[in-house]
């Protein structure tokens, strides 16, 4: 299974910064061959990363989508505008669409669908904050986003990011063995929903991935990848987590 490896990037860089970090990143990871390597700028960076990104091994993410197609949406960006600017990716269900913008599992669905009808590729995210995690309600969490935001999703072109809220942006860092748990919690669910098909299924660590950590966290047998925000914004940095020490 070939690993996947995203750059969140957030509500950072510019037009121009984009084209800078792009320029300088694809040279340091041009001859990775077993890892999928995804940069999602924002909206208005698309565009211009779409062209620094031509004839090289990065492919593009967008980190949102609208579930129509065109209309009185103002604000929204639709699954064909996201096609048309060179996306091949897309991140729904991230932990700060749902608590900023009060996403819910019925929204992330439709969100889904939609990517999915398109032929986006969809990065899932799902995890508990840590108010869950003390109260012993991690697994319930996990469960509840995986089968109400999958529901009447097939399993192509579908990866699925872990981020443990907790961690996000904290500096903190789950533990490889909780990392492993959850990962390992989240393909059961994934059989139950999809049988074998499960195990084509690329889950993703998402929560503070550093070029420090990413070696022992891919070591992982459930983890197939990472979900990269702050880490992700030096181009140096993000090539070293691409570029992570494989076990032999």
């Amino acid at each position: 299974m070939k690993y996947f490896i995203a750059a969140n990037w957030k509500m950072n860089k510019t037009i121009a910064e984009t084209r800078e970090f792009l320029r300088n990143f694809s040279p340091a990871v041009e001859k990775v061959t077993d890892v999928d390597i995804v940069i999602a700028p924002p909206f208005t960076a698309l565009a211009a990363a779409s062209d620094e990104i031509q004839d090289t091994n990065i492919q593009l993410a967008a980190q949102d989508i609208f579930w129509e197609e065109k209309g009185a949406y103002t604000g929204e960006i639709s699954p064909r505008m996201l096609l048309e600017a060179g996306c091949r990716h897309v991140i729904i269900g991230h932990s700060e669409r749902r608590q900023y913008f009060s996403e819910e599992d019925a929204i992330v669905n439709r969100k889904i669908k939609a990517a999915k009808k398109a032929g986006l590729g969809v990065i899932f995210c799902v995890g508990e904050s840590l108010e869950e995690r003390e109260a012993g309600k991690t697994f319930d969490v996990i469960k509840r986003e995986i089968e109400s935001g999958l529901a009447e999703i097939d399993p192509e072109n579908l990866v699925v990011a872990y981020e443990p809220i907790w961690a996000i942006g904290t500096g903190k860092t789950a533990t490889n063995e909780q990392a492993q748990e959850v990962h390992a919690y989240i393909r059961k669910i994934l059989g139950n929903l999809y049988g074998n098909k499960a195990e084509d299924i690329r889950i993703l660590y998402g929560g503070s991935v550093t070029p420090d950590n990413v070696d022992s966290l891919m070591a992982c047998k459930d983890v197939n990848g990472a979900l990269v925000g702050g880490a992700s914004l030096k181009p140096e940095s993000f090539a070293r987590i691409v570029c992570f020490k494989k076990e032999n």
